[in-house]
């Protein structure tokens, strides 16, 4: 039976990250598609402020602006916000850049992005517990 998910959820968000995550982690570890493992871990960092931003009261937007949500997070959850604000600012043009042709591509740093999936992976987690727990924002 299909899994039927609602974008107002913030687990079934955290859910998809998860598993678009894993798919990182393994081609991550084998080196295999740099370019697509940055664009689809921000598009996992863009997934897992959706859930916190939703969780938090936002109403959602169909946005795939890593600044913007950033901003949101700031105003509602700064702790989390400076815990997601290095990555924002590393992956935020990265969606784009590394899916559509006309822009500059980086040379490989497989160490740097496989730290930025663990960090990733981190504020996943800290989501995930708040979702758990159905802690309200500080």
């Amino acid at each position: 039976m299909p899994r039927k998910t609602d974008s107002n959820n913030p687990a079934d968000w955290i859910y998809l990250s998860e598993l678009d995550l894993e798919g990182v982690r393994f081609l991550a570890e084998r080196e295999v598609s740099y370019a697509m493992c940055r664009s689809k871990l921000a598009e996992v960092l863009e997934k897992v402020v959706k859930a916190e931003l939703i969780r938090c009261g936002w109403f959602l937007e169909k946005t795939h602006d890593l600044q913007r949500l950033g901003k949101e997070l700031r105003i509602r959850n700064p702790d989390l916000a400076d815990h997601v604000q290095p990555l924002i600012a590393s992956l935020a043009e990265v969606y784009f850049t590394e899916r559509y042709p006309g822009f500059d591509l980086d040379d490989p740093n497989w160490p740097v992005l496989r730290d930025e999936i663990k960090r990733v992976n981190g504020v996943l987690e800290i989501v995930k517990e708040r979702i758990r727990g159905n802690a309200k924002p500080s």
